[in-house]
């Protein structure tokens, strides 16, 4: 698909500075723009290659004052990021054929009631009283357990495994090989040292707009439900365990691990190789750094935590500082005391 610089520039709401009726082919990251390509400056890191860039359009931000000439159509917008977001969203919308229908072999129990324009691929199962709305792609090698809902116009790659009676709502995306529902991991200790298996006979609610990565395992509640609210994005190898609460539009980055019955709030920000402690809760809008350890109950909202275990982000930071000093501060306190 072939667009002129302009008709773009409408699409994202923006000002072109420069020829308009250039025509763009494809995308480049502006380091590796070139001739036919659009890409974007939002980081300032990158400004240096605006200059440099071979690329026919680029999206830049308002306030962007230029230090040189650019050979680049600029496109002015308020969010270079969320623009270029937008254009990749649309772009895809127009090329994306989604496939129907269903493919053999696979199994479907008779008692199951698929929706409208529902595509399954090739040797997924389908156990008893399942029901998957309209516009919903279920692709190979996908397990659905008994009594699960799906929505409509969800996406679930090869190798998911659905266990039994886990919910899950409308434009969901669950990524190849992960799995929703398994059991919790809950063991009792017994008088001769061994453990007994805890049954676990909740499940699994996924709400709307929620999309989960590649190998991530979302465990279902001992009893009720562990949830995932509306707009979680979940990134590949997470872990959340039983009778977890997810709240609405928090991001949780890979290799995340939350234990359980812990309560995540709203539009919090877990960054990778985090670990939550169970039991606890996080108050909406915090941001977690990486490979921080959360062991107790944060109740100020929009704080950001850092560390192990994890406090606020700058004395976390004063306090590496002054640790990697150590040495040098010993050395001179030896000196002196000689």
């Amino acid at each position: 698909m072939k667009f002129t610089v302009n008709q773009i520039a409408e699409l994202i709401q923006g000002t072109v500075n420069g020829d308009g009726d250039q025509i763009i082919s494809g995308f480049d990251k502006i380091e590796e723009g070139k001739k036919g390509s659009i890409s974007f400056l939002a980081n300032p890191k990158y400004e240096s290659y605006l200059y440099e860039t071979a690329a026919t359009a680029v999206i830049v931000s308002n306030q962007l004052e230029l230090k040189k000439p650019v050979q680049s159509a600029l496109i002015r917008v308020n969010d270079p990021y969320i623009a270029f977001t937008i254009l990749l969203q649309k772009y895809q919308e127009i090329m994306a054929v989604k496939p129907t229908g269903i493919q053999e072999p696979s199994y479907i129990d008779r008692s199951a009631k698929i929706g409208d324009s529902t595509f399954i691929g090739r040797f997924t199962n389908i156990e008893s009283n399942v029901q998957i709305g309209n516009n919903t792609q279920i692709y190979d090698r996908v397990s659905i357990g008994k009594n699960v809902k799906i929505g409509s116009n969800c996406s679930i790659f090869p190798g998911v495994v659905i266990y039994s009676d886990c919910i899950i709502g409308n434009d969901v995306v669950i990524h190849a090989n992960s799995v929703i529902g398994s059991d919790g991991f809950g063991h009792a200790p017994q008088a001769d040292g061994t453990f007994k298996a805890i049954p676990q006979l909740g499940n699994v609610v996924i709400e709307d707009h929620v999309s989960i990565g590649s190998n991530t395992t979302i465990d279902r509640a001992t009893m009720g439900s562990t949830i995932i609210r509306t707009g979680v994005k979940i990134d590949n190898l997470v872990q959340i365990a039983h009778n977890v609460e997810i709240g609405q539009h928090t991001a949780i980055a890979a290799q995340t691990g939350i234990s359980g019955s812990t309560k995540v709030g709203e539009n919090c920000l877990i960054a990778g190789q985090v670990g939550v402690a169970g039991h606890i809760t996080i108050a909406p809008r915090t941001i977690v750094t990486g490979q921080s350890g959360v062991t107790k109950t944060v109740k100020v909202a929009g704080q950001t935590l850092g560390g192990t275990p994890a406090s606020n982000n700058v004395d976390f930071l004063k306090r590496n500082a002054l640790i990697r000093q150590l040495p040098e501060i010993l050395e001179k306190f030896n000196q002196k005391n000689k």
